[in-house]
């Protein structure tokens, strides 16, 4: 799986990962990490997430970064902001007010790139990579921000063997062991969503559970 994948991804609307509405987990859970109204949230392969809206509305700064430059000028017009626009080494920035997409790809950020955030949110960018990608991202993820950065995860759970991701399968076991070097990891909150997921029951999935943890 390659950077061609996901543009080709996009480039042919083929974006069942992309949600139309806020993400529960995020609106639930969100007030658990300890964090100030101001404070700056990454959001890694990003898309065009309503999810950034959210969090800028309810006070953050938003950096989002996105290998796609299609679902970053979607995210725009579909939400009637004019970003403005400008070049940053290896990305194309497009910021409105207080938000930022980064366009360009994930591994060649660096923490300058981003500026200190105190959290971030991850909804779809580990479980969207395959099992050989997770510990590059994750180590990527590290070396660009400061240890104290909180994270607010949200993995799949489903047996392997009955679906070929992505999405993937990300089990409790090695969210622990990918952030064996992080203080704490908890669980905030798990739900069988099977049966709001008919794509996936059509995929042939018996059991589908979303996990949301919290890491620090």
């Amino acid at each position: 799986m390659d950077k061609q994948f996901w543009l080709e991804k996009w480039q042919r609307n083929e974006i069942g990962f992309h949600q139309d509405e806020i993400n529960p987990w995020l609106v639930n859970y969100w007030d658990h990490l300890a964090l100030n109204p101001r404070d700056r949230v990454f959001v890694p392969l990003c898309g065009k997430s309503l999810d950034m809206l959210w969090l800028c509305s309810i006070g953050h700064d938003v950096i989002g970064v996105e290998i796609s430059q299609r679902a970053v000028e979607d995210f725009f017009t579909e939400n009637n902001l004019k970003p403005e626009c400008s070049d940053q080494g290896k990305f194309i920035r497009y910021e409105s007010d207080n938000l930022t997409i980064l366009c360009g790809d994930f591994f060649d950020l660096e923490k300058n790139h981003l500026r200190n955030p105190r959290a971030v949110y991850d909804r779809a960018a580990l479980i969207a990579l395959p099992e050989s990608l997770r510990r590059r991202y994750i180590d990527h993820l590290n070396s660009i921000l400061s240890q104290k950065t909180e994270i607010l995860l949200v993995t799949l759970e489903y047996p392997p063997d009955e679906m070929d991701g992505p999405p993937f399968p990300v089990t409790e076991d090695e969210v622990r062991e990918q952030f064996s070097d992080r203080e704490k990891i908890k669980v905030l909150g798990e739900q069988d969503v099977l049966d709001t997921s008919p794509r996936f029951k059509e995929r042939g999935l018996t059991s589908l559970i979303e996990k949301a943890y919290r890491i620090l």
